[in-house]
């Protein structure tokens, strides 16, 4: 698919500086574009590539003041980063809506309902009583139990695995892999040094505009439901939890477990293989670093905590100069010993 930088621009509100009636038929990194392409510059530290790209457009930010001259043509709109993001969403709509209809062999049961505009790949089962909305797209091999309730606009794509009973709002994705309702882990110590299974009787519930990453997993409550908010968005291969909550337009990053019945605030920002154990609260707009373990509840707002066990970024810093000087400190006590 072709389009003019014309086109584009009048889809992402930019204005051209350039030829407006050239063409582009791909998206490239800037630092590999090519005749044909079209990229976006948005962090500074990749600016040096504007003045070599050899694309036929970049989309730039309505202040980028160019420093050397530039001989690809420029697109500038208010947030180049958004604009180019509004450019992705445009052409993965396009792609999407080319499927449609049902592949044979899938399963639908015929107590079900699903909405126009629908897809159902090959392989893949609808169980009882479930309803799925308009636009829903079922990929190959996608499992969605009974009693499911689906919105609109969802993607279910290849593998992913729905328990019964599941609710999954408007506009999510659920990306291959992702497991939503299996059972939590829940399991009670007996006299004789053995577990016994506590039944898992609640189910999962994604809010709107909720995306979930591969190979991750959303376990159903113990009671009533595991709850994700509306916009969150989690990576591949997270673990949540049973009874877990999730606030509104959190991000958490791969490779993060969350423990049971934790209630995660709105706006927070989970990095990679944070631990998190159960029963605590995180305040709305708290960041965990990297690696970050929390055992204990983060009660003011707007917090960044890192490492393990861990404390205020600030603090982290100050006594991890400390810890790497502890050779050199010992030493200087052995001596001190000495003279005493």
């Amino acid at each position: 698919m072709e389009f003019s930088l014309n086109q584009i621009a009048a889809l992402i509100n930019g204005q051209v500086e350039g030829d407006g009636s050239l063409t582009v038929s791909r998206i490239d990194k800037i630092q590999e574009g090519m005749p044909g392409g079209i990229s976006f510059l948005s962090n500074a530290k990749y600016e040096s590539f504007i003045y070599e790209t050899k694309a036929t457009a970049v989309i730039v930010s309505e202040d980028f003041n160019p420093q050397k001259p530039i001989s690809t043509n420029l697109i500038r709109v208010k947030n180049a980063y958004n604009g180019f993001t509004q450019l992705l969403e445009t052409y993965e709509a396009m792609v999407k809506g080319q499927q449609s209809g049902v592949e044979e062999p899938s399963f639908f049961h015929p107590s079900s309902q699903i909405g126009v505009n629908h897809y159902r790949g090959a392989f893949s089962y609808v169980g009882k009583n479930t309803v799925l909305g308009d636009n829903v797209k079922i990929f190959p091999h996608a499992y969605i139990g009974d009693n499911v309730r689906i919105g609109n606009n969802v993607t279910v794509h290849a593998g992913v695995k729905v328990y019964n009973n599941t609710q999954i709002g408007n506009n999510c994705t659920i990306h291959p892999g992702a497991v939503i309702g299996a059972d939590g882990f829940g399991f009670a110590p007996q006299e004789d040094g053995s577990y016994k299974a506590i039944p898992q009787l609640g189910n999962v519930v994604l809010e709107d505009h909720v995306s979930v990453g591969a190979n991750t997993t959303i376990d159903c409550a113990t009671m009533g439901s595991t709850l994700v908010k509306k916009g969150v968005k989690i990576d591949n291969l997270v673990q949540i939890a049973h009874n877990v909550v999730i606030g509104e337009n959190t991000v958490i990053a791969s490779q993060t477990g969350i423990s049971g019945s934790t209630i995660i605030g709105k706006n927070c920002v989970i990095a990679g293989q944070v631990g998190i154990v159960g029963h605590i609260k995180i305040a709305d707009n708290t960041t965990l670093g990297a690696k970050t373990g929390i055992i204990k509840s983060v009660d003011t707002p707007g917090k960044t905590l890192f490492g393990y066990i861990g404390f205020e970024v600030k603090e982290f810093l100050k006594s991890y100069s400390v810890f790497k000087k502890l050779p050199d400190i010992q030493d200087k006590i052995k001596e001190l010993e000495k003279k005493v």
